[in-house]
Formats: structure tokens, sequence, C-alpha cells
């Protein structure tokens, strides 16, 4: 592929810049700093896109469980100490990352060739991500939908019901006085001669909540595993049509329509989470439910336990969407001197705070929940599909007007979905325009279009009957492993290889001069801290591996090697692109890994007045790019010793 080239006279601000094409571009207007690539609107734009982002579904139906299963409000002195060491300075890296180069995920790794196949997987794992988060979107939808109704369709064994659904429990055996005698008879023998179990001693039949069953039975038509794949649910599959097209439409301009979406998707949920809190308050057993979140049934104890404090690290490691790739896609349309350190800041906080509001917004309803159906909170607190599909459902159905409060919750979840799914495919795109800017430039819609497209198509397995086995399995194995391995190496590769002090000076050509005080606390979680969190987790992960499962279900062998085929052909990009740089490169082998641990020939600034003395070597050249990828530009060093 030939190379492309901008000229030495690059400008910034209201100026003409070089420009690969005279056609308008949607993605850029003529108040963007950088008119090659555009920049958000408004400030706004930028920060409710991350805080979309970053705040996804895991905040509503992972954290709260998460804080009740470890601990309760104890849980959050790991949360918030893991924020700090953690989630925060990679946060504060990637962003600084993206706006001081205005490149994505792939072509970023100018800063370090040997390394750009990191990129490579962060991109890859998006696209798998992005293929069945549209489906939890579909379900979403599909349940928005069902809620029009006057009685909900899971509040009650139907038709569809088998003998297992009940809405309460059923006794199966108990103890009781017989003649002056304690004798262990069935529920029938019970009820026939009008008989009183003595507490403690009764068995309970094995029964399924309505919702349940509706999820299985009608939402999934759930297959018996991942061997049966069964049919395609043609209303789920309307459903995912649906959710495409809705996020093709968001983003048809990039961010130039996607920043103006963001005021709805991004601070609605709010809203609904406040009139869900507010109304679950009010309910009888709403204040047992919030006791076993964070209340007076909390444990310090728990923190005893190494198991907190990986869930804890894990929790804000995935929760804040490092590593995908998305947060350098954002950010690389900032403007140059941006602010992202208060940037980095604001979203985190935001992003936690959210998950310990919305637990007090889900254990107040499941307390009442508890509270009617005579069970203990501990029974019906649940995480993942099961809190979003089963238990918060069950919930909301005992309520008045519950259509009304059903509406309100899915239609959270699908905001909360389509947020987090705008900046998954802004990620690919980006990374499409900084390969072929000019095709971008002309066919940005159609390419769009076609992404979605194909990413639909690759959808249709996970709305069989067998298409929760498959979203699962590829969350099980592309969300996890292959996520902290690009972490680790991309924090190792910037802060060993490229330097941590220097990365400290390109960002305070962004943000200005700051003391070596302010730059203590980032120093010791870049260069030691953070790096140690990464490999502790990942070293957990990998030893405390098992199977997949869904429920009860076991993958079969072929169903497990599938998974493990997804996460190495995410990441068996890191050495391909590695020896392929290396196989480029000129000189003995030493020689070679050397010249690849350096920042390629382009790497600086994007605009030529934001380069300064520190990158003025960067002119305008037709030289072949060195250890590059095609991207947007060929600007080169001048021979130099780094």
């Amino acid at each position: 592929m030939g190379m492309l080239s901008l000229p030495g006279f690059l400008s910034c601000g209201k100026t003409k810049d070089f420009s690969l094409t005279n056609e308008k571009d949607a993605h850029s207007s003529d108040n963007d700093e950088n008119s090659e690539r555009g920049n958000w609107s408004k400030k706004g734009d930028y920060l409710l896109s991350m805080v979309g982002y970053a705040v996804g579904l895991g905040n509503v139906w992972r954290f709260p469980y998460l804080t009740y299963q470890n601990g309760g409000g104890a849980f959050l002195i790991p949360y918030t100490l893991m924020l700090a060491l953690a989630g925060l300075p990679l946060f504060f890296m990637e962003c600084s990352l993206g706006q001081f180069a205005s490149l994505g995920p792939v072509s970023v790794w100018r800063i370090l060739p040997l390394f750009q196949g990191v990129g490579i997987t962060m991109v890859i794992i998006s696209a798998f991500v992005t293929i069945y988060y549209n489906v939890i979107i579909a379900y979403a939808l599909y349940y928005l939908f069902a809620s029009f109704q006057k009685v909900l369709p899971w509040s009650d064994c139907f038709s569809w019901a088998d003998e297992l659904c009940s809405k309460t429990r059923i006794v199966s055996d108990c103890n009781a006085t017989w003649d002056g005698e304690i004798i262990r008879a069935n529920s029938s023998f019970i009820t026939s001669y009008n008989l009183t179990c003595i507490n403690g001693t009764i068995n309970y039949k094995p029964v399924q909540f309505p919702s349940e069953q509706y999820w299985n039975k009608v939402t999934l038509q759930r297959s018996s595993g991942l061997d049966e794949t069964g049919s395609i649910v043609w209303y789920l599959a309307l459903c995912l049509l649906l959710s495409w097209i809705i996020v093709a439409a968001a983003l048809f301009k990039g961010i130039k329509s996607s920043g103006k979406v963001v005021y709805f998707t991004a601070l609605f949920p709010y809203v609904i989470l406040l009139i869900l809190l507010v109304r679950g308050a009010t309910l009888e057993g709403a204040l047992d439910g919030i006791e076993y979140y964070i209340g007076s049934q909390s444990n310090i104890t728990k923190l005893m336990e190494a198991e907190v404090w990986k869930d804890a690290a894990t929790q804000i490691f995935y929760s804040l969407s490092v590593a995908w790739g998305g947060l350098v896609a954002l950010s690389s349309y900032n403007k140059f001197h941006n602010n992202c350190y208060s940037d980095a800041i604001l979203v985190c906080v935001t992003n936690c705070a959210t998950s310990v509001f919305a637990g007090f917004a889900i254990f107040s309803i499941l307390g009442h929940m508890a509270f009617v159906s005579k069970r203990p909170v501990s029974e019906v607190v649940d995480s993942g599909f099961d809190l979003a599909f089963v238990a918060y459902p069950e919930a909301l159905s005992k309520l008045p007007v519950s259509p009304l409060w059903s509406f309100l919750f899915f239609f959270m979840l699908l905001l909360l979905g389509l947020d987090s799914q705008f900046a998954s495919i802004e990620t690919l795109t980006t990374t499409i325009q900084d390969i072929s800017p000019k095709v971008m430039k002309k066919l940005r819609l159609p390419i769009t279009l076609g992404l979605c497209a194909v990413l639909f198509l690759l959808g249709l397995i996970c709305v069989t009957q067998a298409g929760i086995y498959w979203v699962n399995l590829i969350d099980h194995f592309c969300a996890g492993w292959g996520i902290l391995i690009s972490a680790v190496l991309e924090i190792i590769g910037i802060v060993y290889i490229y330097g941590g002090n220097r990365f400290i000076e390109d960002i305070e050509m962004m943000i200005g001069k700051k003391s070596c005080l302010f730059w203590m606390w980032w120093r010791m979680c870049w260069f030691f801290i953070t790096p140690v969190l990464l490999m502790a987790i990942l070293v957990w992960s990998l030893i405390t591996f098992s199977r997949p499962t869904y429920g009860s279900v076991l993958y079969p062998a072929w169903g497990t090697a599938v998974g493990w085929c997804m996460i190495i052909f995410c990441v068996i990009w890191i050495p391909i692109v590695a020896i392929v740089k290396i196989v480029k490169a000129e000189g003995n082998l030493i020689q070679r890994i050397v010249s690849c641990c350096r920042p390629a020939a382009n790497w600086g600034p994007y605009l030529q007045c934001h380069r300064g003395e520190r990158y003025s070597h960067i002119v305008d050249s037709q030289k072949k790019k060195e250890h590059e990828i095609p991207t947007v530009t060929s600007i080169v060093y001048k021979e130099q010793r780094f």
C-alpha cells in the first residue's frame, strides 16, 4: 500500500490544514482545531460520551451484588483503593495517550512499534464484545416492548409455565406433632390433617419464579446446551436488528452525531435510577434490602480474604473500560490542550458513584420482593442476567402499576447499553479512519452501515435457541484475559520501554508544567503499583480458570475449544506484529529489536503547531515510514539518535 504524507506547513486552528480530499466530511467542521480528523463540538460531548462508555450494565447488575457478597459497606474500602491504585492511573494514561497523538488504538502505537499488536488485539476484542453486547441490548428491547401490557407476562405462571413454576415457596415435607409424637410428613398429609409444621424443620420443593421460566422458556426459548443450536428466535432477531439500526443512526456522522445523542442516553438513566430509588424506598422491606447491601449487615472481616480484593480490582478494571481501545479512540478527538487530567478524575469518580447509587435502587426493591415472598434477602439477590431479567422483573411485577416501573427499568438498561456500544463502534471506525482517511472521508456513512450490518449478521448465532450460551462463552473468554494481557503490555511498554518520564513530558505539553510532587503519585502507580496489580489479577485469573458454565449447564469440550480459539485469535496479533516489525527492520537481531522499541519516525503531536521544540524534527518528507502500519500520515523524523 502506498504511503500518504502531510506537508510541513501543516498548521492549527482555523487556518487551512492539509486535506486528503476537498470533499466535506461530516466528521469535521470549520471550527475544529484538527480539520483532518475532526474534534468534539463541545467539551460536554466528550465527557458524556466517556461517562456513557464507562457506565454500563455492569454498574447496575454486577457491582451491587459484589458489594453484598463481599462484606457490604466494607467492600467500598478495597473498591476505592483499587480505583486509586489501578483504575484511575490506567484511565489517565489512555486518555493522555489518545489526546497527545490524536490517533486511535492501533495507530497510536507509533509510540512503540514493537507493541502495535496490542492495539490490534484491543480492536478485535472490542469487535467481539460489540457482537454479544448488542444482543443484551436486544433482550432489553424485547422486555421493553413486553412491558406495554396491562398485566406483565412474567407476573404469574401462565400457559407457558410447568409444574415447577410458583410465586411462593411450596412445602415439600416437615416435622409436625401427631398424637403427641413428632413425625415427618409430606405437604399433602400436613394439609389433609390441618397440621402445623415445626419451625426450622421445613423442606421446600425446588420451584422457579414465573420471571425465571419466562426468561428461559419464552424470551430465550433456551435449548439444553450449546450442542442444540435450534432455530433463530425471530423476535429477538428483530430486536437485534433494531438495536443495530439505532447504533448506526447515532453514529452516521461519527462523533458529531453521537456527541449529541449522549446528552440523552448518558443523562436520562440517572433520572430513572432516582425514580426507582424513590419508589423503592417507600416500599415495605426496602430497609432490609439496603441493610444487606451496605448497612448493618456489612462484614469488615471479609477484608481479610484475598478474593474480596481481587473482586474489587477486577470490577474497577472492567467498569472503567480500560484497555478496550475506546478511551484512546474517544480522547483522540480532543483538542490538544484539553485538560485530560481533570477529565479522567471526573469520569472515574462519576462511574464509581453511579455504581454505589445504583445499588440502593436495586436493593431497595429486592428487599421489598423478599418481604412479599417471605424469603430472606440472600435468596432473592443475584447478578448478571439473573438480576436484570429474572430477579428485578419479578420484584417489579409485585408493584402497583408494574408495567410503568418495568418500562422505566428496561429503558434504563437500553440506554446504558447503547452508550457503551456507541463508543465501541466508534473505536472500530476510528481505526478504519486512521488506516484509510481518504476512504473514510468519502464513505463514512456506507462504511458505518456496512460495519453494523456485518456485526448484526455475526450476532445472529446469539439469538438462536442456544444463543445465551454463545453470549456467555464470548464474555467468558474474550472479555477476560485478552483485556488483561493488553493492559499489562500497554503499561509496561509505555512506562518501561518508551519511558514513564518521557511520557510525563508529553502530557505536560498538553496540560502545562506540573511539580514533582504532583507527579509523585502517578509515578508510583505507573512504575510499580498498577503493573503489579494487573499482573496479580491476570495470574489469579489463569490459576482459578474453570470451564465455562451457564447456570447448571456445562459446556461441551468443543465449546471450550472454540472459546480458546477466540482468545488466541485476539492475542496472537501481539507476537505476529512484533515479528513482522523486527523482520522489516534493518541491522542484526539486537539492532532490529532496539529499533522497534523506539518511537516510530512519525510519532508526536498530530498538528505542527503543537510539536514545539521536542518534536520539531518532524518534517515533511517522502521517506518511507519506519516500522509503521499504513495510517493517515507519513511524517518522519530527520535522522537523529535517540
